[in-house]
């Protein structure tokens, strides 16, 4: 408890806090993740799926998994970290997030200022010529009606360039931060893992899992994002 005190009290005294996701934060909503022990990944091979060659070598295999997730996030919802998320925001207490996660919850909670550092699966393309497509025609399978590529979520695959606006947004932020508080990711993907290390502010850790090359931040609580975001809401009501 006298961590989440700790950060609390960085919290009141920034004047500029930034947050950034992973998949720890969505899970809570019903969403799997992909990296822990009981992930998605540990069934799936992400070099099979979630690539590039994928598309253009194993279609029916990359529209399976996509449609997959798809449909089983159109049963999931935010969650109550979400929304505290969304109200500290409102409340002048957070200025930005960024996150890796595709779902956006963030968005659908409230907040505003979100940058989506891997896509969103929400939007699409056609991946040979890049014009837009609904998501009714990526779910039926159809081919693009301008040269009949093959759909695709926006969503960064293995092996892709990060969005450079998400990614020079987040950055800018981070880099100017008081407050970086990272919240449910194994710090495993590059190059995101890199962008705590990027701010001279103070840096906070929270993960179900601890990742072993975590040491550098100056806080780590390990717990639940959901959990431990209704115990900072707590203790901010409390002192405000």
């Amino acid at each position: 408890m006298s961590q989440i005190q700790t950060v609390v009290e960085w919290i009141r005294s920034s004047k500029k806090t930034i947050v950034l996701t992973g998949a720890g934060m969505s899970t809570e909503s019903g969403v799997p993740d992909f990296r822990s022990a009981s992930g998605w990944w540990t069934k799936t091979d992400p070099q099979q799926v979630a690539t590039v060659d994928a598309i253009e070598s194993n279609y029916p295999l990359f529209h399976e998994f996509y449609s997959m997730r798809i449909n089983l996030l159109d049963k999931c919802s935010p969650h109550e970290g979400h929304y505290i998320l969304a109200n500290w925001e409102k409340r002048g207490i957070l200025q930005h997030i960024a996150t890796q996660n595709v779902d956006g919850f963030h968005s659908k909670a409230g907040n505003t200022q979100v940058e989506e550092l891997h896509g969103s699966i929400y939007t699409f393309r056609c991946h040979s010529c890049g014009r837009s497509a609904s998501k009714e025609a990526f779910l039926a399978k159809e081919h693009c009606a301008h040269c009949q590529g093959n759909l695709r979520p926006n969503v960064v695959l293995f092996g892709e360039m990060l969005p450079e606006r998400a990614w020079h947004n987040a950055l800018l932020n981070i880099q100017s931060a008081d407050l970086v508080i990272v919240i449910g990711t194994s710090l495993e993907v590059y190059p995101v893992n890199q962008l705590p290390k990027m701010t001279k502010g103070k840096k906070v850790y929270i993960n179900k899992e601890i990742a072993h090359h975590s040491t550098y931040f100056d806080c780590i609580i390990e717990g639940r994002a959901k959990e431990v975001l209704i115990n900072l809401q707590e203790r901010l009501e409390k002192n405000y």
